[in-house]
């Protein structure tokens, strides 16, 4: 099937049934046009984390910038928020596979974040039959029909729908423009945006965003032109998109009130992403020979730096009249244990409480199965009131308290082995095509496989990477655990019914790259390039 490039356009993929409807002329001239505008911002400013890192690396330690302290002594609000966006007191996340997109809308969550990111593995296929499944998803004729020939459709009444792009890091590399891969991030906005926003505006249902993983309001200030641009380019008024920042890395904890005010004409607000911010803390700090934390399973919502983090969002969110967003519980229904059934659930339950308690507007599930537990206790603290925009919080967090990286033990054989089994078990899951899985009771995407990569790089690495009985976590001994966890993961995916083709790969890449000197920034990039 043969596509209508605009000048310059190179589509190098597979075109699949209905792929020529989102890869149109004139949708695609519009990635030409933001990549042509902003593909140099780009570059320097992903440059700009290898130049802080590097200093980081040298001991340099983040502070507040001082040429932004009028914004954060200003006096100032973000725009009004559209009334779809003013109760988000529950939202369910899921990759754009087209029968998750129908039990996402239909889970009587009030926001559904529709992922194509973290929890969708991006090879080709993903990505445009994504864009197809919401394109229809829409305008209200998606449908789905399983094997045993169940139907799914939507109800009535569904979530309000917000979508999460990929990251600035991230390329397209099947879509070049002048000879240049795409960001990837701008293909899955640009591709989206112009199909459907002039749609959602009639729908009052949007266009909304959430943004992931940026480390600077320098990179929100570029989320903010590019959607400048292509409002102008559509013909829609300036404000009309409105975006959630997802605070993932522990860089942006200190330009919380900047990015807001980068985008505070665009903004819905931000979002604690908890696992991604673990993640940063052990990226951002690796070459710390102070800096080493304990066992994945301990670093919960309690721990100071944590819950310093998560206070502080709440602060600034509502000093400047904007949602606050409580980030993931990885826990899951699990079916056939009554008991650990009752355990995860009442993990939920505290997880939302305490957000609820402490201002959030709302927080995220995993699992339709969830949503009813979440929305119960984030009615006790509501009542009748859409959001707690209004509540206030006078605390008073700084660097000192999101610097204090406790606890660093237990460090245990058992959490070392997990983190390798983890690994190796998303990595191959997502080789296959899925980025979503569910591991050991948890609901796991790339950033809980990037915490587990991190982990064992930094007990290798850190001279307090030392286990509870004294000894110390070398790269021999993560070796020897791999063949072992590997056979652990082929019986699991073996007794599920799935198949195990890619998960010797997997392991190969996790050895790599947990145990590489120099610590690979993203573990999404070198699998990325090994995809279709």
């Amino acid at each position: 099937m043969a596509l209508n490039l605009p000048t310059g356009v190179q589509v190098n993929a597979p075109i699949h049934p209905r792929f020529d409807e989102i890869l149109t002329h004139d949708a695609l001239a519009l990635v030409a046009k933001l990549h042509r505008a902003f593909e140099p911002r780009r570059q320097e400013l992903l440059k700009a984390r290898i130049a802080r890192q590097a200093r980081i690396d040298a001991g340099e330690m983040p502070d507040f910038l001082p040429e932004t302290a009028h914004i954060r002594s200003g006096d100032w609000k973000v725009a009004p928020l559209p009334k779809a966006l003013e109760c988000r007191r529950v939202e369910i996340t899921g990759p754009v596979e087209r029968k998750m997109i129908i039990n996402a809308f239909n889970s009587g969550a009030d926001s559904y974040m529709a992922d194509f990111e973290d929890s969708n593995s991006p090879n080709w296929f993903n990505q445009i039959q994504g864009q197809v499944n919401l394109y229809d998803a829409i305008r209200r004729k998606i449908s789905f029909t399983n094997a045993a020939g169940k139907i799914y459709k939507l109800n009535d009444k569904i979530a309000t729908l917000q979508i999460r792009p990929r990251g600035w890091h991230l390329d397209e590399k099947h879509v070049l423009v002048d000879g240049q891969r795409v960001s990837g991030g701008i293909v899955d906005f640009a591709l989206v945006f112009f199909h459907n926003a002039k749609e959602q505006v009639a729908r009052s249902a949007g266009p909304f965003f959430y943004l992931p993983k940026m480390e600077s309001h320098r990179e929100a200030r570029l989320w903010n032109n590019i959607f400048c641009l292509a409002q102008d380019h559509i013909g829609l008024p300036r404000g009309t998109i409105k975006a959630t920042v997802l605070v993932e890395t522990i860089l942006a904890t200190f330009e919380l009130e900047e990015i807001l005010y980068e985008l505070r004409d665009h903004s819905a607000g931000l979002n604690a992403g908890r696992w991604d911010y673990i993640l940063s803390c052990n990226k951002k700090f690796k070459k710390n020979p102070h800096f080493c934390l304990a066992n994945r399973g301990a670093i919960t919502m309690e721990v100071p730096f944590m819950r310093s983090y998560a206070l502080s969002l709440v602060k600034a969110c509502h000093k400047h009249g904007a949602p606050a967003i409580g980030g993931m519980s990885a826990l899951i229904p699990i079916k056939d244990d009554p008991a650990a059934n009752e355990k995860a659930l009442a993990g939920i339950r505290h997880d939302k409480t305490r957000d609820a308690n402490d201002g959030y507007d709302g927080g995220w599930v995993a699992h339709p199965g969830l949503v009813s537990i979440a929305m119960e206790e984030f009615v006790k603290v509501l009542g009748n009131r859409p959001n707690q925009w209004n509540r206030q919080r006078d605390d008073s967090f700084g660097p000192k308290d999101w610097l204090d990286f406790q606890p660093e033990q237990p460090i245990t054989e058992v959490g070392l082995r997990n983190n390798i089994n983890v690994g190796i078990h998303y990595l191959g899951s997502w080789l296959a095509g899925n980025g979503c899985v569910p591991i050991h009771n948890l609901m796991e995407d790339a950033a809980t496989a990037e915490i587990s990569r991190s982990q064992v790089w930094q007990w290798v690495v850190s001279p307090k990477g030392k286990l509870d009985d004294g000894r110390k976590v070398t790269a021999e001994m993560v070796r020897a655990m791999i063949p072992e966890e590997l056979a652990k993961v082929k019986a699991t995916v073996t007794a599920q019914g799935e198949k195990t083709a890619t998960h010797d790969q997997a392991a190969g890449i996790f050895e790599k790259m947990a145990l590489a000197d120099d610590y690979p920034e993203f573990l999404t990039l070198p699998l990325y390039e090994a995809m279709e």
